[in-house]
């Protein structure tokens, strides 16, 4: 792709406008809008004069291979320069395709049994063992929030908090129906069933206003209900929120009632900013379908087949032989292909504006 030098030259214009400004602000609020807004831009506005070096040093090599005496040693530079122009040419176009604005955000995990009965709560489960390890893997922390568990193991329904770096932006096309096919263990004739779970990951972002009216909720409490402990079934700490507007219901089942209702609301607004979320994936989807990150959570993605020991991710046609490897949460394989899906299609619509 090659990016027009007016585009460039754009860029370069406006982090040159943020840094001056920077300079001059006095407004407390405003400092900080322009400080972050030059911390996203810094990396494009260094690739970008990193590109604009390079394409000018090739055309002052091309001038050198003129020259008889300079030629040899114009071309042989010429040839590596040219090479690594196409790469550093994606590597800014990348960083100047529209992306996620939730991409560094933490993320509430939600993973609920689907059809299946008690197998498909026991693959819940697994699934949510799959994701604490490879947030594990990468320095995240993860917080439960509640949980439900299986009459036969796994859970129901089990939703947690991932803190750290970046979660949003791996573990979003996670969001959907996974399948697993394998021999349950309450299965006494060896047969293979099918069941599924369903994962939904939602951007955690503090910094988001979401408008909550007291007229709008109701705030209810509850005895908690877990596998034991002196605390279970004897106070009514935990907290219900039914949101009217939406039918959006949220719970918490701490100990303490206090961290309940501010966890409560917490994962309310995380939902309520979720649903204006998808009603915007729902208007650029009208205008251009996307094979991957559409958002819709009721859609097949993923299967996990267990006697041929592969997973298979729908969206992308993607099949690997690994699947011990993936439930122990390796499975880095899987959303590098499908974060590089996602690029190439916004590298696809860039070109057209482009074009």
């Amino acid at each position: 792709m090659h990016l027009p030098q007016i585009k460039l030259d754009q860029v370069l214009d406006r982090f040159h406008q943020v840094e001056a400004r920077m300079g001059a602000a006095t407004d407390g609020q405003e400092i900080v809008r322009l400080s972050k807004e030059h911390a996203e831009m810094k990396p494009v506005a260094d690739a970008v004069l990193a590109l604009g070096k390079a394409r000018a040093e090739i055309d002052d090599l091309k001038a050198m291979a003129e020259d008889p005496e300079m030629a040899a040693m114009a071309a042989d530079e010429l040839e590596t320069l040219s090479a690594r122009l196409p790469d550093m040419e994606r590597d800014v176009a990348l960083l100047l395709a529209p992306r996620d604005a939730d991409e560094n955000a933490s993320a509430v995990l939600e993973v609920r049994a689907g059809t299946g009965g008690d197998e498909a709560a026991i693959f819940a489960g697994d699934l949510f063992r799959m994701y604490s390890r490879y947030a594990s893997s990468r320095g995240w922390r993860v917080e439960l929030d509640s949980a439900t568990e299986g009459d036969a193991g796994g859970y129901k329904e089990i939703i947690a908090t991932v803190t750290g770096d970046g979660v949003f932006g791996r573990l979003k096309f996670e969001s959907g129906v996974h399948r697993v096919q394998r021999v349950p263990a309450t299965e006494t004739q060896g047969r293979i069933h099918t069941s599924a779970a369903t994962v939904a990951v939602l951007p955690e972002v503090e910094d988001v206003e979401i408008d909550i009216q007291d007229k709008d909720i109701r705030i209810d409490t509850f005895r908690a209900s877990g596998s034991g402990g002196q605390h279970v079934n004897k106070t009514d700490s935990a907290v219900r929120i039914t949101h009217f507007p939406t039918g959006i219901v949220v719970t918490s089942s701490e100990k303490s009632q206090h961290v309940n209702r501010d966890k409560a609301m917490r994962n309310l607004r995380v939902r309520l900013y979720d649903l204006q979320r998808q009603q915007k994936d729902q208007a650029r989807s009208d205008a251009r379908k996307s094979q991957v990150g559409s958002g819709d959570r009721s859609e097949r993605i993923r299967t996990y087949n267990y006697p041929q020991g592969r997973v298979s991710d729908h969206r992308i046609n993607l099949t690997l032989h690994s699947l011990p490897q993936i439930m122990e949460g390796d499975i880095d394989p899987l959303l590098n292909a499908l974060i590089a899906e996602d690029q190439a299609a916004r590298l696809a619509d860039l070109e057209a504006e482009f074009a």
